[in-house]
Parts: C-alpha cells; structure tokens; sequence
C-alpha cells in the first residue's frame, strides 16, 4: 500500500496517509475536513545508491564505451 502526501484546504495541515484502494476515503486528522488536495512527491529511495560516471560514455564498473557488454 502506498504513503500519499496530502494538504489540507480547510486548516493548512500537511499529512501522509497509508491508502489502499483506487478512491480511498480521506479526510484530515487535525480538524476532519474531507477538503483536501494530493501533494505531488518525488519517489524516493533510501540505502540505494547509483554509481556516478565521470563521463557520459560507458559505466563506472567497465572502460566500453557501450554498457552492453557489462549489463
């Protein structure tokens, strides 16, 4: 189930919300308003991390200039 980010219009509250379902019924935990926006929020990963390239050719693990020969 995935954390949506929400605002709330009626009293400025910013909240997550575990949801489940395509309509999932929320409302605002400080003051029950049903008068709520979804937040735009990037995906995020924590622990992963992507190995940076000093140049735009090839990976970091290997010297092709084409990452088919080490993927």
């Amino acid at each position: 189930m995935p954390i949506y980010e929400y605002k709330c219009n009626d009293c400025a509250e910013d909240f997550e919300k575990l949801v489940s379902g395509a309509n999932p019924d929320v409302s605002c935990p400080k003051c029950g308003s049903g008068n709520i926006t979804k937040k735009f929020s990037l995906f995020g990963m924590s622990g992963v991390e992507k190995p940076v390239t000093s140049s735009g050719s090839g990976c970091s693990s290997c010297s092709s200039s084409s990452c088919k020969s080490c993927h």
